[in-house]
């Protein structure tokens, strides 16, 4: 038995702790004493007796081939003590045609570009992305395995300029920029990548073989840096804000300043800090009307729940948008007969908030968040008496995580994780922990991810504790033309992760399974192409109260799921793909009754999905998807179309228009669940029209003149006859009458002005303008709607944001100077 016990631990620990031989190119630089000008001319002492990168290989869309002479590409090297600096030269012989299309930071464009990507950990997972367009815009970000996040940015040079044989790069990255260690000899980790926009074609400088592994795996290595020490990195971004809000014939200024804070607390670990932060200028959310049992989720457009927060997003446990958002009571006031409400925040007020983030040389990373926001108030008003009384709606709150992830073999990982919240007072609390893994085994082939969870909700007033668990397991095939696996999750009735985190379902334990195939080399008419079906069935997650445990029993089965995709690009650049889904035999809906323990009966359904979306290398580019299902058995079905075309007038200026059209005939949904006894449904026809345009006329890869328009118009109407919910999930008819209907309508315009005046230093002038109306109006034309529409009241903004960027080492060399 012991040695049948040995030969499995040795047989796991070759497979998973094995490394893959992987060929890593090496490049020699030099220290120089003079640092090159940034102007993207190469006639530096710097770059006279550098050493050349060059014989790049192509990775994408065909794997190994050489780099053409006519469009090669050389790179030199050279760093001092303050900065690693790049001069690459990229041979064209066809310059008038590469493509210029000018965009902001951070958006690559209609564009070729120039990557350079740096791992100074040589770790083979966390790689530092710094992209220059032929156009001199840059574009940075963060990577592991892969993964990548562009929401990071730094402060570093570039310069580009067109030559008659190609164009040159120029960069400069301060020290100030990276996180290495302070050890007198260097080896870091690099590639080099060249992106030809016309054809999609890229080459790599070190191979990388996208047939298995991560992209982080392949880096070459640059050696001869030496007695360079981590600078002091200290940054502050003060800003000052200012904003004229009208609404209602009534107007008022507000203004406010605060400040980002961003620390090194070692050459590993940084310290990010806002101070009395102001998000009045950050874009609208896309509302819709949400007529289902879940909440929506929307993504974080403030900058500091954005930036370096990839260690933060581990297993979906933080939700930031849960910070200052719709206050926890905002619509439980109790109000007697003589009051009104008079003033009830929509949101609740941040005060500070910090993040630590590092990873030490080890391959540890340790992540620490904590944000305070304020006691928020309603205002109520005694009709009788003129008198006024505050109510608390959410108390002052403070949430925490901590995330402790450990990388090995350049490719797993272990991650332990926990979220809390603490609300003053006598409302609720709550603490997640959470345990997970992510291995790669040898030849990265074959991967296993999964992790267990549980919940700790303390009850507002009383001492009550809700506890519950989540877990999943997956086991697939990852690399190759096929790929496979096998999933299961379950999550327990009392498991609830929503105080900080984001999760629609629980009580259900699922399992699936899946088969994909692509091709990894272009293939007749086609760059690329893939399929994949997988199917799934659920079951409700019960407490046997014999045992104790949680059990899948079979006689609470939910439903099914069968999925078919296929994608594809054609060597042209024109993508497709098709879409079909379905469920077979009855369906359980134990969610939508909005009542524990009571569910509704649906029929089979089948569905089908096309999209096609040309080339974004012509001025004119055209995308469209359909989608037609319906339910078996029911004379209930939902349609959808959206049209998005777009047009680039020039290099400075395209425009983007997207109409989506959506209509569900004889839907069925809950309308009152008030009487657990009594449950009503009504069948009701819906539809959805969101018309949107979008333009930006960039001046130069610095300033930008913006336009974003969309108008969202829902009308639900009802039937006239409703259906009680009976025990079976089947509906019957009710005497029920109440009027359901509903006209929703959203109007979002946003005109705005930034310019970049200095490096992280920017200028924000931006008009708003915004319009809000539900009622019952559903049976109005398109026409007369709008006339409703803008017989409402108006929101009108106009905000001006001004944000300067000072770094402790800029600051330095000017008193030196």
């Amino acid at each position: 038995m012991q040695k049948i016990i040995l030969i499995l631990v040795l047989l796991i620990t070759t497979l998973v702790f094995g490394q893959e031989n992987i060929t890593h190119k090496e490049l020699q630089i030099k220290r120089v004493d003079k640092a090159p000008k940034i102007d993207g001319v190469l006639d530096d002492d710097a770059w006279k007796n550098a050493n050349i990168a060059g014989d790049f290989v192509m990775f994408r869309p065909t794997s190994g081939l050489k780099e053409p002479n006519n469009i090669k590409t050389e790179v030199k090297v050279a760093y001092d003590d303050e900065a690693i600096y790049f001069g690459a030269y990229l041979y064209d012989d066809n310059i008038a045609n590469i493509p210029m299309e000018f965009q902001t930071r951070d958006n690559f464009g209609n564009a070729d570009f120039f990557g350079v990507i740096l791992n100074p950990q040589n770790d083979g997972i966390n790689q530092t992305e710094f992209f220059v367009m032929s156009t001199g815009n840059q574009n940075d970000g963060k990577a592991a395995n892969g993964r990548e996040d562009f929401s990071w940015n730094a402060i570093w040079e570039s310069k580009v300029k067109i030559v008659d044989n190609g164009w040159i790069v120029e960069i400069k990255i301060p020290y100030s920029a990276l996180r290495f260690s302070n050890e007198k000899v260097q080896t870091w980790g690099l590639n080099f990548h060249r992106h030809h926009r016309d054809n999609r074609d890229q080459y790599s400088w070190n191979f990388i073989n996208r047939e298995k592994g991560s992209i982080s795996q392949y880096d070459g290595i640059i050696t001869g840096i030496e007695n360079i020490k981590p600078p002091v990195r200290l940054s502050v971004n003060p800003f000052i804000f200012g904003s004229i809000n009208s609404f209602a014939d009534e107007t008022e200024f507000d203004w406010s300043a605060g400040m980002d804070l961003k620390y090194g607390l070692s050459e590993n670990f940084t310290l990010d800090a806002t101070l009395i932060p102001d998000f009045g200028q950050v874009a609208f959310d896309d509302l819709t009307l949400n007529l289902g049992p879940f909440e929506q989720q929307f993504s974080d457009k403030r900058a500091f729940f954005t930036e370096g927060t990839d260690l933060f997003g581990k297993g979906d446990f933080f939700y930031s948008r849960r910070i200052g958002s719709t206050p926890i009571n905002k619509n439980n006031i109790i109000t007697t007969a003589n009051e009104t409400i008079i003033e009830n925040p929509n949101k609740v007020n941040m005060l500070n908030a910090i993040k630590i983030s590092g990873r030490t040389k080890n391959g540890l990373g340790i992540g620490v968040f904590n944000a305070i926001t304020e006691t928020t108030k309603a205002t109520v008003k005694n009709i009788t008496d003129n008198t006024t009384r505050e109510v608390v709606t959410e108390p002052l709150a403070n949430y925490n995580v901590l995330v402790l992830d450990q990388q090995f073999n350049k490719k797993s990982s272990v991650t332990l994780i926990n979220t809390n919240v603490m609300r003053n007072g006598s409302e609720k609390d709550a603490n997640v922990i959470g345990a997970l893994f992510d291995i790669t085994t040898k030849n990265d082939k074959f991967n296993f991810e999964g992790g267990l969870a549980m919940s700790n909700v303390y009850q507002s007033f009383s001492d009550d504790v809700k506890t519950g668990y989540e877990g999943v397991f997956e086991f697939g095939k990852v690399n190759g033309k096929h790929h496979y696996g096998i999933e299961t999750n379950f999550i327990t009735k009392n498991y609830d992760k929503n105080d900080l985190g984001f999760q629609r379902r629980n009580n259900v334990v699922n399992y699936e399974t899946y088969y994909s195939y692509r091709i990894i080399e272009p293939k007749g008419i086609f760059n690329r192409y893939n399929f994949n079906i997988n199917g799934s069935t659920s079951y409700l997650m019960t407490l046997d109260e014999t045992t104790a445990s949680y059990l899948a029993k079979p006689n609470l089965y939910t439903g099914n799921h069968l999925n078919f995709n296929f994608n594809a690009t054609t060597k042209k650049q024109l993508s497709f793909g098709f879409h079909m889904n379905g469920s077979i035999g009855d369906q359980y809906d134990y969610y939508e009754p909005r009542v524990e323990g009571r569910f509704y009966k649906n029929s089979p359904s089948i569905g089908f999905n096309g999209w096609i979306s040309t080339s974004y290398n012509k001025k004119f580019a055209l995308d469209i998807r359909a989608y037609h299902g319906l339910r078996f058995n029911e004379n209930r079905n939902y349609t959808s179309l959206m049209l998005s075309p777009r047009y680039r007038i020039n290099d400075k200026i395209t425009v983007v228009y997207s109409l989506n059209h959506s209509r569900g005939n004889n839907q069925k949904g809950t309308v009152n669940s008030s009487d657990v006894n009594n449950i009503i449904f009504g069948n009701r026809d819906e539809s959805t029209w969101t018309n949107s345009i979008s333009t930006k006329y960039n001046f130069s890869t610095k300033s930008a003149l913006g336009l974003s328009f969309r108008h969202f118009w829902s009308p639900v109407t009802y039937d006239s006859q409703f259906y009680k919910l009976e025990n079976d999930g089947t509906l019957s008819t009710n005497a029920y009458t109440n009027n359901h209907d509903i006209n929703y309508n959203i109007w979002n315009v946003d005109l705005s002005y930034n310019w970049e005046f200095a490096p992280g230093s920017q200028l924000v002038a931006l008009y708003r303008n915004q319009i809000f109306n539900f009622d019952n109006q559903s049976q109005l034309t398109y026409g007369d709607n709008l006339t409703n529409l803008f017989d409402q009241d108006k929101s009108n903004t106009v905000s001006l944001k001004l944000i300067y960027y000072l770094d402790y080492n800029q600051v330095k060399s000017w008193r030196k100077s």
